[in-house]
């Protein structure tokens, strides 16, 4: 006799987390796509003590999204950590997902299959798009993300489709699952168990590089990070700190700072470390010959707060007692992209040589 108990859902243990700070345009844009694709995974708002109605406009026009309330504007961090304490262990799988991210059919459950298949797998991204490009078909790469994070071996953050600024058409060739160096914020999928067991993101990051950072702790501590390419969502990107701000500036430094000096393994700091402050320090330079002046000064300030913090940052070292060398983690690549970039001209990721990339 067929049992009458009805299948569960098949990301019935996924909890969908998506932070908001006045963000109602997007909200109403982009949840639809949210629920009615997530299936079966519960959706839940983050807020960030938002100004204006848009949890209002939730609680009424879409009732089925659970709402979280933060006591204050905390921040990417702290506003993921506090609100994933309150979701708990009920779900197997967190996704860290942007409002201003529109996902498609079959976005999440091949993800969940993969980290399924494989316990050693803590967190994935799909694939990630352009929402605005309409004039390309939606076919560009979206910079946050893009077919998957890597990193080079001074800590420079890059993307499978996008060199620094230089983002790619996605024709397929990116479409291969693969272990990768970083999964993006805007939408990471992440094992419920590696989340807690890191202690989540790096709250003094407040926004920006957070993920790479869990992601390379993810790895110290023995687990993997992957991209699948079967999943396509898109993304509008730069609605919270537009790249030309001084804020993020201040940011990009700051946090880039850290998160090589916590995650570096001991006998590459000590050359890592010295490169990365003399490029910010040409970097700054060149800003100030060029008259973007809050810009340089967001970057003495990025150093200057960086070595405040020092014997903080030499905790949150301390707490790994693990720590790779380059070539032991995935999605690395063995040289210099600055070096590659702008002094080889190599400006997609097919250009970088093969035999360099873990």
């Amino acid at each position: 006799m067929a049992s009458s108990t009805p299948a569960a859902a098949p990301c019935a243990d996924v909890a969908v987390v998506i932070l908001n700070w006045n963000g109602r345009a997007f909200l109403r844009q982009f949840l639809p796509s949210v629920l009615a694709f997530s299936d079966g995974a519960t959706v839940f708002l983050a807020d960030n003590a938002s100004t204006d109605d848009s949890v209002a406009a939730v609680e009424q026009e879409f009732p089925a999204v659970r709402i979280i309330r933060n006591a204050g504007n905390l921040g990417f961090c702290e506003g993921y950590n506090q609100a994933l304490a309150q979701v708990g262990a009920e779900f197997r799988y967190y996704v860290l997902l942007n409002s201003d991210v529109e996902v498609t059919a079959g976005w999440l459950r091949p993800q969940r299959e993969l980290l399924e298949g494989n316990p050693r797998i803590a967190a994935c991204q799909p694939k990630i798009r352009q929402y605005s490009t309409v004039a390309t078909g939606r076919r560009q790469f979206e910079y946050a993300g893009a077919a998957g994070g890597y990193l080079d071996q001074l800590g420079y953050p890059f993307c499978r489709g996008r060199l620094f600024d230089t983002l790619e058409t996605d024709h397929g060739q990116y479409d291969d699952p693969r272990p990768i160096a970083w999964a993006t914020g805007a939408c990471m999928l992440v094992r419920t168990e590696a989340w807690h067991a890191l202690g989540g993101l790096e709250p003094v990051f407040f926004a920006h590089m957070e993920e790479i950072d869990l992601c390379w702790r993810l790895q110290n501590a023995g687990w993997q990070v992957w991209y699948h390419g079967g999943c396509t969502v898109f993304h509008v990107g730069g609605g919270t700190l537009h790249k030309s701000n001084p804020r993020k500036t201040y940011l990009n430094f700051h946090n880039g700072l850290a998160l090589v000096y916590k995650n570096t393994h001991s006998a590459e700091l000590a050359w890592v470390l010295p490169t990365r402050l003399l490029l910010d320090w040409v970097a700054a330079v060149r800003l100030f010959l060029q008259n973007h002046r809050a810009d340089y000064r967001a970057i003495v300030k990025a150093h200057a707060d960086f070595f405040f913090r020092r014997s903080y940052w030499r905790q949150r070292r301390r707490e790994q007692p693990t720590k790779l060398r380059s070539a032991e983690r995935a999605g690395v690549y063995q040289g210099s992209l600055v070096w590659a970039y702008f002094g080889r001209g190599q400006r997609k990721f097919t250009d970088l040589p093969a035999n360099k990339l873990t």
